[in-house]
C-alpha cells in the first residue's frame, strides 16, 4: 500500500535525506520503518492498557478473595472453639 506526503518542510526532508544517508539506505526505506514502528507502537500500547487494566481487575478479585477467606477462617475458628467446649 502507499502513502503519498505532500508540503513537508524543506528541512525535515532535508534531516530525512541525511538520516537516510547515514543509514546507507532511501529515504523511501527510512521512512517506511518510521510510519511502520510509529504504527506497531501504538498497538503495543493498547495491548499494555489492555493488560493493565486486566491486572487491576484481577488484584481487585484477588483482595476480595482474600477478604472472603479471612472470614471463613474466623468462622472455622469459631465453630472449632464451640466443638472444643
Amino acid at each position: 500500500m502507499d502513502i503519498f506526503l505532500r508540503n513537508i518542510d524543506p528541512i525535515a526532508v532535508k534531516k530525512i535525506d541525511e538520516m537516510a544517508k547515514e543509514k546507507k539506505i532511501s529515504r523511501q526505506e527510512l521512512l517506511k520503518g518510521q510510519v511502520e514502528t510509529f504504527a506497531l507502537l501504538q498497538l503495543q500500547q493498547d495491548h499494555e492498557a489492555a493488560l493493565e487494566h486486566l491486572i487491576d481487575k484481577n488484584i481487585k478479585m484477588m483482595e476480595k478473595c482474600a477478604i472472603a477467606m479471612e472470614t471463613m477462617n474466623g468462622f472455622i475458628q469459631e465453630m472449632m472453639e464451640e466443638d472444643e467446649e
